[in-house]
């Protein structure tokens, strides 16, 4: 049997803890790992994998639709996993031109390329193919302080962030409907967890803490996100790819709601635990809030009833155990953190407009 699985985006924080987990858990998997390796696509986290003959690294971008063929009819994948996105809100308020491109015109290129590759397959091959988009729950908006996304919440993106990531989404739905291709949507929360890179809210917290420099909370600090453990998102997108229905959306969630304030207070609490030794102790005391990012959602909070009563998924990890076990990992593993900082980010606040932005002084 044909175990050849395509990974867009596999060097990535949630690509590449899907690529090590699937190594790690079928010797007959092949995975073709296609990433363009922007800043975010880090190849220090493909340490193990790399070296592995079941992974094939396949550097390119999924806009270029003779690379996209090439690698369908060269691998022969049964299933696609569209992971690859520009993923950070800030970003897409500084820059969404490369939103648009990679969520949108990338994800159009994809599909249009599965599309051809999938309609020239044997039958028995047709029926077992799957196209899983991986996508958020940002696509829905803001929530008030009740309530929770399902499937079918209707989208009302608020970022251009979340504006592309809906647009890819509506793409992916089209091309099941109007051409038949087996795919599969999934929408999930905030995740976490080791290898994210630094701009992200935990680690930055984590980094900033254990350096003692300033820990910047947007606004008064109670935006509330649901929190999802990395290893337990993949496990869920294994599930859906396996078990899942085409044609239909499965929410990913961690049942675990947290204000951002709540965050990193509970990261500070875990520094100043691991590390007694720093010198600004408590690290709380390095809380500073800042002018609030333009759009930004009061309130997700994600119903995943259906993929836990459908295809039996729960997560493993609490918040609290995941959250000791990131706190850690980025406390033992300062050489990748100096790795992925080498690039362009320093660790600066993005997501301001060009009048909020910090001006040196003279």
């Amino acid at each position: 049997m044909n175990n050849t699985l395509l990974i867009t985006g596999g060097a990535g924080f949630i690509g590449g803890a899907l690529v090590r987990r699937l190594l790690a858990g079928d010797d007959d998997v092949y995975v073709v790992n296609c990433d363009k390796l922007t800043y975010a696509g880090n190849l220090d986290s493909l340490a193990g994998p790399l070296a592995d003959p079941r992974h094939c690294l396949a550097q390119g971008d999924i806009c270029d639709a003779a690379f996209v063929a090439g690698l369908l009819e060269q691998h022969r994948p049964r299933a696609i996993l569209h992971l690859a996105a520009e993923s950070h809100v800030d970003r897409s308020i500084d820059g969404p031109a490369a939103f648009v491109q990679t969520n949108v015109v990338g994800s159009f290129t994809l599909l249009e390329a599965a599309r051809q590759f999938w309609s020239g397959l044997p039958a028995g091959e047709q029926a077992a193919f799957r196209f899983l988009h991986v996508s958020t729950d940002e696509v829905y908006g803001s929530l008030g302080p009740t309530g929770a996304f399902v499937e079918t919440t209707p989208y009302a993106p608020n970022s251009p962030y979340s504006a592309s990531k809906a647009s890819s989404d509506q793409f992916v739905r089209a091309y099941h409907h109007t051409y038949g291709l087996p795919t599969l949507i999934t929408n999930c929360s905030n995740n976490y967890g080791p290898y994210q890179f630094p701009e992200k809210l935990i680690p930055l917290m984590i980094l900033h803490a254990v350096a003692g420099k300033p820990l910047p909370v947007y606004g008064d600090g109670l935006n509330v996100r649901d929190w999802l453990f990395v290893d337990d998102h993949c496990r869920a997108l294994l599930a859906v790819l396996e078990r899942g229905v085409p044609g239909e959306v499965y929410n990913i969630g961690g049942d675990c709601e947290r204000t951002n304030l709540e965050i990193v207070g509970q990261v500070c609490r875990l520094v100043d635990a691991l590390r007694p030794d720093l010198p600004h102790l408590p690290c709380e005391s390095l809380v500073q809030f800042v002018t609030d990012r333009p759009g930004h959602d009061r309130r997700y909070a994600i119903d995943a009833a259906k993929i836990q009563r459908e295809l039996g998924w729960r997560p493993q990890q609490s918040f609290e155990t995941g959250l000791e076990l990131t706190v850690r990992w980025y406390l033992e593993n300062t050489s990748w953190v100096e790795r992925a900082q080498s690039g362009a980010y320093r660790g600066e606040r993005l997501g301001l407009s060009r009048d909020q932005q910090p001006t040196e002084k003279p």
